[in-house]
């Protein structure tokens, strides 16, 4: 479904990513892994568009998206939950999931729509004549999630899912993830909580330096503690 291959972002002179290389097949969760500052957020601005490779592909069902201005990429399919949730403070809950809302694809499943975003996350439901700016951080979470879902994408990227909220809430985004999933919905995630990735993802590929180090199933990162150690720990 995403195929990246040979990646290479710079900003300014300085080169983020090196011959970045991974892959999300459909149905599929996979997550990027890493420390911060070696590259996982770039990689999403660059599936994105909000920054340009100068070498690389990056291919999404069939089609070339490389390069591609964020709006182009959006209608392809794929839908961001961006790190710092960057809901519209000035809108409304109600404005803020249905100013880029777009129809589902003909060949797509059950479509998103207000309703059907507002059945999953059922706090957003009381709050719907509430600014961005007077949300809880969770709430803002769930608006940010709901509103990439209003785009109906064939794929659903989420940059820090739980960063910065409480226990509670980090669970049920994480049941909400698990909901998606067993849904169908592909997800390309990135969060510093290995522990429920572990339980929620296919795949992990981490990132070491701008460069995807090492790639497998839960399982195998599970049983291999090095790997934390060496990649993951502060």
């Amino acid at each position: 479904m995403l195929v990246v291959e040979g990646l290479e972002t710079f900003y300014g002179d300085s080169q983020v990513l090196f011959a970045m290389d991974l892959r999300v097949e459909a149905g599929e969760v996979v997550t990027l892994l890493g420390r911060n500052g070696m590259g996982k957020t770039t990689t999403v601005r660059s599936l994105m568009g909000l920054v340009t490779p100068r070498a690389g592909t990056i291919r999404f069902c069939g089609h070339e998206i490389t390069g591609m201005p964020p709006f182009a990429v959006a209608r392809a399919g794929l839908g961001l939950v961006p790190e710092g949730r960057q809901v519209f403070p000035n809108l409304t809950v109600r404005e803020n999931l249905v100013a880029t809302a777009r129809p589902a694809a003909v060949d797509a499943g059950e479509p998103w729509t207000l309703p059907r975003v507002l059945d999953l996350f059922r706090p957003l439901r009381e709050r719907l004549s509430a600014f961005g700016d007077q949300l809880s951080g969770g709430e803002q979470q769930m608006l940010a999630i709901g509103r990439a879902l209003m785009t109906n994408p064939r794929l659903l990227i989420l940059d820090e899912a739980t960063e910065g909220l409480a226990p509670l809430v980090r669970a049920e985004i994480w049941r909400t993830l698990a909901a998606l999933k067993a849904a169908g919905l592909p997800i390309l995630i990135i969060d510093k909580n290995v522990t429920a990735l572990a339980r929620l993802a296919d795949r992990h590929i981490i990132i070491e330096k701008g460069r995807a180090v090492w790639t497998g199933t839960s399982a195998e990162l599970s049983a291999d503690p090095a790997l934390s150690h060496r990649y993951l720990g502060v």
